[in-house]
This record gives structure tokens, C-alpha cells and sequence, in this order.
């Protein structure tokens, strides 16, 4: 049996479709705050505050979700850029997000980030 849920967002708005243990969720990209690897495994993040684990790996995530604004920050974390709020360098490189959460940017990756958050400023 399938059970239609209300179209919330446009058609032409960029979604994915997930499996999960329970079925397939049709994740919508603008809502997806961040992932989280989780071995073989990834969290998502929504701005709703719900959180969503999928038999996924990060990489699958990266290869979908750069073109739509997401950036890798870490080798377990993959952030959409419109959530990142600032920058702060405490013991190391942070990323805060609208919902105060802080998010490391490794070294390696720090230059990368903010290059790519310039462009999108300008």
C-alpha cells in the first residue's frame, strides 16, 4: 500500500530519493542541512530538526550533492554552504551553522572552503 504525502515544495525543485529501512523518502536538497558518515552509514540533517540514517557512504553523497551547493569539510562531513552561517578558529578551523552548531573544516580543506564560499558571496 502507498500513502501520497502533500507536495510541499515546487516539482522543479531539485530532490533526491532515498532508501531507508522503512521504504524511500523523497529528500528535498533546500531542506538538507548536513551529512554525517557514519561508518557505512550517513546521517542527514534536516532544518526542521529531524535527522534521517540511510545505508549510504559520504562519497555517494558528495558526488549528488556538490553541484547543488554542498561542501566537504571534513572527511565525515558534507554541509550545504546556505547553512553556514561563519567561520571561527579556535583550536582548529570551525564552521557554525544557523542552528549554532559547529562543524570542523580540516586543514587540508580550509583554503577549499573559503575560496568556495567567496565565490558564492560575490
Amino acid at each position: 500500500m502507498y500513502t501520497l504525502l502533500p507536495q510541499t515544495y515546487p516539482a522543479t525543485a531539485p530532490q533526491l530519493l532515498l532508501q531507508t529501512s522503512t521504504g524511500a523518502e523523497l529528500i528535498n536538497y533546500s531542506q538538507l542541512v548536513r551529512v554525517e558518515a557514519i561508518s557505512n552509514y550517513s546521517k542527514l540533517y534536516f532544518s526542521n530538526g529531524k535527522t534521517l540514517v540511510v545505508a549510504k557512504v559520504l562519497a555517494w553523497f558528495e558526488a549528488r550533492l556538490a553541484e547543488q551547493g554542498f561542501l566537504r569539510l571534513h572527511r565525515s562531513h558534507l554541509v550545504n554552504r546556505a547553512f553556514i552561517v561563519r567561520f571561527v578558529q579556535q583550536r582548529q578551523q570551525v564552521a557554525i551553522l544557523y542552528n549554532q552548531e559547529m562543524v570542523a573544516v580540516a586543514k587540508r580543506k580550509k583554503q577549499a572552503v573559503r575560496s568556495a564560499l567567496c565565490r558564492t558571496a560575490a
